[in-house]
């Protein structure tokens, strides 16, 4: 991080994603379904756009990735409040399906915590594309309503994102930043020296 250029927009856009939290997980306890499917919304673009902008215009760093999974930590935290909240009848027949996935999302957490000090900063690309079908999914969810077709791909895509993460934090010996995949980790790791 030392010597990185962190006053980037990608870093501010975390940055917004990981100080609003708090807000809008208070929306969703409080039951303003409204502002806080807006602002839901707001911060899955925000989400986006910061990860396109930095590949884009080679803005990655150490910072921006660890407040990127800060920021997406309170955003699925936020968002898991809301579905509880507001969607609690539309779930109701595919509970197992999310508890299955906050046990694989806060499992991987801990395990990052546990192991590294530290929340996971992975980024694979199982993760990314699902983050773009759970924002997908979210927006669709507030706006159009629950489709069970479009959810169960969505969470199944999810739970494994969540599962090769876990699998790349136990073949890791130190945290990394934006790795690719498992695929990638163990092709590194093996790799003669």
């Amino acid at each position: 991080m030392k010597g990185e250029n962190i006053y980037t927009i990608p870093n501010f856009l975390s940055l917004y994603r990981l100080l609003s939290f708090p807000f809008v997980l208070y929306l969703a306890i409080s039951g303003n379904e409204q502002l806080y499917a807006i602002l839901l919304i707001i911060n899955l673009i925000t989400d986006a756009l910061d990860g396109i902008i930095a590949r884009t215009f080679r803005l990655q760093t150490e910072l921006g990735a660890r407040l990127d999974a800060l920021a997406d930590v309170g955003m699925y935290i936020s968002a898991i409040t809301g579905v509880f909240v507001f969607k609690a009848a539309d779930f109701a027949a595919h509970l197992l399906s999310l508890y299955v996935y906050t046990g694989v999302f806060a499992g991987s957490v801990v395990i990052s915590l546990f192991k590294f000090g530290r929340f996971p900063s992975l980024h694979l690309y199982s993760s990314k594309i699902g983050g773009y079908l759970q924002g997908i999914f979210f927006f669709v969810l507030f706006v159009f309503g629950f489709d069970a077709k479009f959810y169960y791909f969505v969470i199944i895509w999810a739970i494994l994102a969540f599962c090769e993460q876990i699998c790349v934090q136990w073949a890791l010996s130190e945290p990394v930043s934006n790795a690719k995949g498992l695929y990638w980790v163990l092709k590194y790791r093996n790799k003669p020296k």
